[in-house]
């Protein structure tokens, strides 16, 4: 019992040996194990100095191999519940970097989803559609605000290219040999757009001023009337489109300016009455003078317009309000409030007005530019007029 106390002794100072001497079978220990008489512990008897796990014997001082062997007992069970309960309460350091790692791990993914989060969040602010879609969306037919022919499933919007040249294409002609350009504009998410002023976000509207869209809010009344008889009084905030102003001056200079909507009389004309205070539009035309096709309903038919296709065009966010004359249309990218940041009118659609002002005929270079019979095609309409 000599050897088991001093093994004690040594064991408690040295819990690195005494895990791998506890690991070892018990037969291995009293097979291979030798251990010292009762005296101070031994250099050789440190962690770094142990027998590995295949019992290769360690090497010993010259005044150790002096001692007669015994065969040591093994620890006490004290010692073994002190050491399993330090191995437990003290973690060693490879056990704290890892908790640590974890700790990193799950820091950086919960990060990394409040970021996701936060960009579908603003993506729902900036695509926050107008009233108008969000009735189409749900069903519903709002005659005030909403245009029927607008609600599209599946139609992106086709960007126009801005002409690389400067300067106005001249083919053989000047503007004093040909009639004066008859330019048909859409209302709704072409040259404003308009909210439910009670449905319309504050964040929207935050975004939107502080961008510097110029908005006002009308009284509009609608066509369904309210329990007593009387028609519907709505509330309406309209964003007017950047360069707006501007964009009905210029174009006034060398086109007839023809506004045509799908809007009913009601809502669209004290809009444009607000838009239009210097009367650059020469003529206002609203729903009742769409037409319906077996594909859409609320079709603008040109030829109530202008007797000259060749020198019309109509600038329209729904290229089916056109389908009738799909050469003569330019299908914008619609406008919304929650994308502010919208150079359409001045930078894109005024270049390529006055460009086709100089053309004999402007369907050839609308053709090229767009090729709207074949999209047209595309989406199960048989194309109109495909030979220019």
């Amino acid at each position: 019992m000599v050897a088991a106390a001093s093994l004690d002794v040594n064991c408690r100072s040295r819990p690195a040996y005494l895990a791998v001497l506890r690991d070892r079978p018990h037969g291995a220990q009293q097979a291979r194990g030798r251990v010292l008489p009762f005296s101070p512990p031994l250099p050789w008897f440190s962690s770094t100095s142990v027998s590995d796990p295949g019992g290769a014997t360690p090497s010993r001082p010259e005044e150790s191999r002096s001692a007669f062997p015994v065969f040591p007992s093994p620890p006490s069970v004290a010692a073994m519940a002190e050491l399993a309960q330090a191995e437990l309460c003290s973690p060693g350091p490879a056990a704290t970097a890892t908790s640590t790692g974890k700790s990193v791990q799950v820091w950086r993914a919960l990060v990394s989803w409040m970021a996701i989060l936060f960009r579908l969040l603003l993506q729902i602010l900036r695509g926050t559609p107008s009233w108008a879609q969000l009735l189409s969306f749900v069903g519903l037919r709002q005659p005030l605000l909403f245009s029927p022919s607008a609600a599209s499933t599946g139609y992106k919007p086709l960007a126009v290219d801005r002409p690389s040249d400067a300067q106005p294409l001249r083919v053989g002609n000047s503007l004093e040999s040909l009639n004066r350009l008859t330019v048909v504009l859409d209302l709704d998410e072409t040259l404003v757009c308009a909210y439910e002023t009670s449905s319309l976000p504050s964040a929207v509207r935050m975004q939107a001023i502080e961008a510097g869209l110029k908005c006002f809010e009308l009284e509009c009344i609608s066509s369904e009337k309210d329990a007593d008889g009387r028609p519907k009084v709505n509330h309406v905030t309209v964003f007017e489109r950047p360069g707006l102003h501007e964009f009905l001056k210029h174009c006034s200079e060398f086109a007839d300016l023809i506004l045509f909507t799908a809007g009913l009389e009601g809502y669209a004309s004290p809009v444009i009455d607000r838009i239009d205070a210097d009367k650059k539009l020469s003529h206002r035309l609203y729903r009742p003078s769409t037409v319906s096709t077996e594909h859409r309903e609320h079709v603008k038919d040109l030829t109530c317009v202008s007797k000259d296709l060749s020198r019309t065009v109509i600038v329209d966010n729904n290229p089916f309000s056109f389908l009738l004359q799909p050469s003569n249309g330019v299908p914008c990218v619609p406008f919304f409030a929650a994308q502010p940041c919208d150079n359409q009118l001045m930078d894109v659609i005024l270049p390529l007005l006055k460009q086709l002002s100089f053309q004999k005929d402007v369907r050839p270079v609308l053709y090229e530019k767009f090729h709207m019979p074949e999209w047209f095609e595309h989406q199960g309409i048989p194309s109109i007029n495909p030979s220019l």
